[in-house]
């Protein structure tokens, strides 16, 4: 009679749900999701983001795009169209409108495209799109709105007033 031994086997750690293999490592739900979440056309477009704003401060000569901002870039899924959202200060917007940037920037997409291929490693660079961010507008103006209210009801007096009385 043979006496065969069964061996048990083993089962992997399971944490939250998440079998590892022979090493495991703790990896949290926030991780998993943000990198999922965080798709290559947004990396692409931060990217050139940070790129084109770099070619404007340093390698533009034309005074248009001298004061011109770089607010937020929206790429197309195939990587072939960026839309860049462009603002320009307000205290500098007597001395350059938002058209003569936008014109400006229309004139200097060729340059842009050309220094954005020597910089990034894609096959073909997105069409540049340039469009005045009227989101920012609207902020600055909200904003400006509140610092007026601000200062016709201060906040602060009133309400210590009765508090210390009561």
């Amino acid at each position: 009679m043979s006496l065969k031994r069964t061996r048990k086997r083993r089962r992997r750690p399971s944490y939250d749900g998440i079998v590892f293999g022979p090493c495991p490592r703790v990896v949290s739900f926030a991780m998993m999701s943000a990198s999922v979440e965080y798709k290559r056309p947004d990396r692409v477009a931060d990217q050139i983001r940070i790129e084109v704003a770099d070619i404007l401060a340093r390698k533009a000569s034309d005074p248009r795009l001298q004061w011109v901002t770089i607010q937020h870039v929206a790429l197309s899924p195939d990587l072939r169209h960026a839309k860049l959202f462009i603002t320009v200060p307000l205290e500098k917007a007597i001395a350059v409108t938002q058209q003569e940037a936008l014109l400006g920037l229309k004139t200097a997409s060729g340059f842009i495209r050309s220094e954005l291929a020597r910089r990034l490693p894609l096959r073909r660079v997105p069409e540049l799109l340039f469009i005045v961010d009227r989101d920012f507008e609207q902020r600055n103006h909200l904003l400006g709105l509140l610092e007026r209210a601000e200062g016709e009801f201060p906040s602060g007096s009133g309400s210590a007033d009765v508090e210390q009385g009561g």
